[in-house]
């Protein structure tokens, strides 16, 4: 151990006459320890956050779309899927059609989006089938191919469309298209009866209020798209890697077909989730930084206090260097301490995250997330080891800057000044 780090560790150890800079050290390490707590805590929240997000909306969405910049959709989209099967990093491809229609029962009436899936190939692209609350893909198909029985064709309806019909399993609502038919009665809506034979729950508003999947025969005959689609999804390994394999099958399959990633349709909504993460940061930033002003004031007060013994060190030959390490030192064994110990707290809150939040609804009698509102049953949380390491760094990079300051003022004392009243 070096003479500068001894004496550092010394000036930490209170005397009596010294207890009030000894309260002030332990505040600031306080301080530290709470603000990488709290940042630890928050980060691996809002990490948590964006990850279930992710996970609803490729639940619902596959992780890449390839469509066809002509509105007529895609003809020869068996040769398509065959092309991409044979790109690296691809693990199943569906086809499916997606338009805008009207569902009526009744009195009710909603405009929705529907999307034609093939049910032998969609749960291989996305988890629709996990998702479903009442029925399976498999009763999309034509029901007389099921049960020879002549029935209606299938739908499957998001649990708040369901509600805003007021429709149930078994029930039947009117599909009408977008486009009308001309006949020499003029123009008439196209409309045809399809059965409720299942309800999907994706765990977001917006999907399980406006969206409704039909068969891809289906809703071929009902659109007038015989032998057509409006595009291919796909499901990839590694979803990380989602843009690079868009990026290889785009310059597979060229111009007409156009290739989008899940990162690229949702970049709005993540760019926004990025942004707010960067700006929780920084002003979770703050409390390390008041912490760090506490250490300067700390420092400032043991410079006074040791200037005799400055000055003595310096009179047997310690060099200005020597000087400022002794109470750089301090601040960066505060530092070190108070995010050890921040370190330890974040660890150990964000895996019993849940538990700690409902004791807290039990001893205050509140809901702090309201699942009918948030659409979750409990908080997702995930701890980022890479943000951690970063929250680390800036954590040692600040307390020790705070203390270069002090430590350099102590290191331009003279040594007469410090003992001309000794």
């Amino acid at each position: 151990m070096s003479y500068e780090l001894f004496v550092s560790l010394r000036h930490l150890r209170a005397k009596r006459t010294q207890i009030f800079i000894s309260l002030n050290t332990w505040i600031s390490i306080g301080g530290v320890a709470l603000g990488v707590m709290a940042l630890i805590v928050v980060i691996a929240v809002m990490s948590g956050f964006s990850k279930d997000l992710r996970d609803k909306i490729l639940g619902t969405n596959s992780h890449i779309v390839v469509t066809n910049i002509n509105d007529s959709g895609m003809d020869d989209y068996e040769a398509v899927i065959a092309k991409i099967k044979n790109t690296e990093g691809v693990s199943a491809v569906a086809p499916f059609i997606l338009n805008q229609v009207m569902l009526t029962r009744g009195g009710n009436a909603a405009g929705v989006v529907v999307r034609g899936v093939d049910p032998s190939r969609e749960a291989s692209v996305s988890d629709l089938e996990k998702n479903l609350m009442q029925g399976s893909l498999k009763m999309l198909v034509t029901p007389e191919k099921i049960s020879g029985k002549p029935r209606r064709n299938g739908i499957i309806l998001g649990k708040e469309l369901a509600h805003r019909l007021r429709v149930q399993a078994d029930d039947v609502v009117s599909m009408v298209a977008p486009a009308s038919r001309i006949t020499p009665m003029g123009l008439i809506p196209k409309i045809k009866l399809f059965e409720v034979v299942g309800l999907f729950e994706s765990g977001m508003f917006e999907y399980d209020s406006n969206l409704a999947f039909i068969s891809i025969d289906s809703a071929q005959k009902f659109f007038s798209m015989k032998g057509r689609v409006s595009g291919v999804e796909i499901h990839v390994k590694d979803i990380d890697q989602a843009d690079q394999v868009a990026a290889l099958i785009q310059d597979t399959l060229g111009f007409p077909y156009y290739a989008r990633d899940w990162m690229r349709m949702n970049k709005n909504l993540f760019s926004a989730l990025r942004l707010e993460k960067i700006v929780m940061f920084i002003i979770l930033i703050l409390i390390i930084l008041v912490a760090a002003f506490n250490i300067v004031s700390t420092l400032f007060m043991v410079v006074m206090e040791k200037s005799k013994e400055i000055a003595i060190l310096k009179s047997m030959g310690a060099s200005r260097s020597s000087i400022m390490k002794i109470f750089s030192f301090q601040g960066l064994i505060i530092g070190l301490t108070g995010t050890a110990v921040g370190c330890v707290g974040g660890f150990a809150i964000v895996p019993n995250l849940n538990e700690i939040v409902g004791f807290i609804e039990d001893l205050f009698g509140i809901t702090a997330f309201p699942s009918d509102v948030y659409y979750l049953d409990k908080i997702p949380s995930e701890i980022q080891y890479f943000d951690s390491f970063l929250i680390v760094v800036f954590s040692i990079v600040i307390c020790f800057v705070a203390s270069l300051y002090p430590a350099w003022r102590a290191s331009r004392l003279n040594p007469a000044e410090g003992l001309r009243y000794e």
